[in-house]
Parts: C-alpha cells; sequence; structure tokens
C-alpha cells in the first residue's frame, strides 16, 4: 500500500540540557567523554533545569510537577505544524493515532488528550511501540483496506522521556531530551511525498532489554541494544535501497536519533555518503519516538522531487521498523 504524506511538523521544548549543564551536576562526565561516545552537546527537556540541578530527578513522579509544558501540549503543537504545512484544517481529521516510549497517561490515551487540544472530534487511540512509535501506526495501516480508512489520518508522538531519567546516572543523563512529531498521512489523497516499504519486525525474547516502569527510571542494556541498532538498522536500509533505489535519485539516510556514533557505524555498512546521511541528536539528544520524524520535519522545505530518504528505528521490545519517505511534484 502507497500512503501519502501531506505535512510533518515537530516540537522542541524551550529548556536546554547543555553538556555544560551536564559537567555541572558532577556525575563524572565531560563534554569530551560525552562527545567522543555518542556526539550529543545539547538536548532539551520539558522539566525545569532548577528542578534538574537540585533533585537530578530523584524521585520520577515528582518530575511530573516539574515540567513547563505536557506531552499533550508538545504533540498538540507538532500537529499544528502538520497541519498547516498540509493545508487542511483539523477539522478535516477522521483519526488519531499517538504513540511514544512513557507517556504521561495510562488512561486515557495520549491521542484523546491532544485531539482535545486541537478539537477534533474522530476515532482515537494510542499505538505504543517505545522508540518506533511512529513506525507502528503506518505499517498497521498498510494492512488495513485503504478504502476503509478515513481520508486524513493525524499521527502523533510526544516524547518526554527525560522525566524518566535518573540524573545521577551519567550513562542515561547523556542521551535523553524531549520532542513531539506529528505527521498527517491519507492513503487516498496524492501528495508530494509516498511512504513506501513499511515493515515492523521484533524480538519478544528481548523485551527486558530496554525498559521504564511505570513511575520508574529508564533502563537498558546499552551495549547489547548498541551492537543489535546497528545490525538492524544496517539490514533495514540495505533492503529499502535493493528494493527502491532508481539511478538519477538522491538516495539518503534518517535513522532513530540514540547515539551518532552507532548512526555512523550504520553509514559505513551501508555505504551511505555522509552528505547524505541527516540527523538533529548532536543537538537535541535522542528523542525517542519522535526522533527520526522530527530530523525529516526540520528539512521538510529543502526535500526535493529527486530526493528518497530511508527512514529505520529500533525500540523496545525489541522492534525494529523502515520505510522509505519518496518525494515527487
Amino acid at each position: 500500500m502507497t500512503f501519502y504524506l501531506h505535512g510533518l511538523g515537530h516540537c522542541h521544548p524551550d529548556n536546554e540540557i547543555t553538556n555544560q549543564f551536564l559537567e555541572d551536576l558532577d556525575i563524572g562526565t565531560t563534554d569530551a567523554w560525552i562527545m567522543e561516545r555518542v556526539g550529543i552537546r545539547s538536548r532539551r527537556t520539558v522539566m525545569s533545569l532548577d528542578y534538574i540541578k537540585h533533585t537530578k530527578n530523584s524521585d520520577p513522579r515528582a518530575a511530573m510537577e516539574a515540567r513547563t509544558i505536557t506531552q499533550a501540549e508538545l504533540g498538540a503543537r507538532a500537529a499544528r505544524m502538520a497541519l498547516a504545512r498540509a493545508g487542511i484544517d483539523a477539522s478535516a481529521i477522521g483519526m488519531v493515532v499517538a504513540g511514544g516510549s512513557a507517556n504521561d497517561f495510562v488512561t486515557p490515551a495520549q491521542a484523546a488528550v491532544i485531539a482535545h487540544q486541537l478539537q477534533i472530534e474522530a476515532p482515537v487511540f494510542d499505538i505504543t511501540s517505545a522508540c518506533t512509535s511512529f513506525f507502528a501506526p503506518l505499517y498497521l495501516f498498510s494492512l488495513m483496506d485503504p478504502a476503509r480508512l478515513p481520508e486524513y489520518v493525524l499521527i502523533v508522538t510526544p516524547d518526554t522521556l527525560s522525566v524518566t531519567v535518573d540524573y545521577r546516572d551519567r550513562t542515561a543523563a547523556v542521551l535523553w531530551g524531549d520532542a513531539a512529531s506529528a505527521a498527517v498521512v491519507s492513503t487516498r489523497v496524492p501528495s508530494r511525498a509516498q511512504i513506501l516499504g513499511n515493515t515492523l519486525q521484533s524480538n519478544p525474547a528481548a523485551h527486558d532489554k530496554v525498559v521504564v516502569q511505570r513511575l520508574g527510571f529508564f533502563h537498558q542494556d546499552g551495549q547489547s541494544v548498541h551492537k543489535f541498532a546497528i545490525k538492524a538498522m544496517t539490514g533495514m536500509v540495505q533492503k529499502l535501497r535493493k528494493e527502491f533505489a532508481v539511478a538519477d535519485r538522491h538516495f539518503s539516510f534518517v535513522g532513530h536519533q540514540a547515539n551518532l556514533r552507532m548512526l555512523e557505524s550504520v553509514c559505513s555498512a551501508a555505504k551511505v555518503p555522509r552528505d547524505r546521511h541527516f540527523y538533529n541528536l548532536d543537538a537535541y539528544g535522542n528523542t525517542g519516538a519522535a526522533g527520526s520524524s522530527t530530523v525529516l520535519s526540520m528539512r521538510w522545505e529543502e526535500w526535493t522531487k529527486q530526493d528518497d530518504v530511508a527512514v529505520a528505528g529500533v525500540g523496545a521490545g525489541l522492534t525494529w521498523a523502515s520505510y522509505l519517505l519518496r518525494f515527487g511534484s
């Protein structure tokens, strides 16, 4: 099935956690250490910087009170940008799907809270697949009868994983930033961008490799996840190139914004030239489910009718997913 992407949107909160801020927390990290290992110099958070400084987020339950913006507000801002770029009113949306890694609510669905902020009255539900939460709805819709889907669907992925970070743990503190992405998609109305070749795979036996317990801290088996992500994303990019690459088109790569060194390894293994690799994690950190789509959104006006973009991600579960974004006239 071919999906048409009508508009992308993104939003990053204002509060900035620099490497110098992390150094000042005295948790055994430096700018040089961070840049060498993950290539991140800054990230954004929905929490107050004073709160992080004085508590190091030792109680993630209290972090909810320290936020300057909720997930729903972050998601609604990204959605308004996506709607504006799509050139449609919120009233045209026939379904809202949301998801992320650690939703503000167990109940109601995050999609319901976002739809309320946008004054959308339509079916709403969440598909929570951690860092692959943007990919999962696309895969699900690809299995459906296009005629049964609404004309326009809104997908929103707000992720605020900084709220789950123990800022006494340098391995987690250096990674996470908060952001939201949103997309207006359709199976029936053409647009300048097509979404092709949706895939989603999982290995439930590895469900314990990346974990955020309810009202608990983020935890992952970093080394094994890092190795797996390189292998999985390399394979997905190679498969997308083999299936969709056209000689006179630009084949680019946007990966899960987890770790710049990891992405560089994928580019090397998959033979992606440096000038065809696009990312934003150096300035915004690992933004979970929002990551790859915020990269695409921030370049929305720059993609040309010659661009093909291989998008691949890895998330908890473990899950891994991909699609090709093809721009046209």
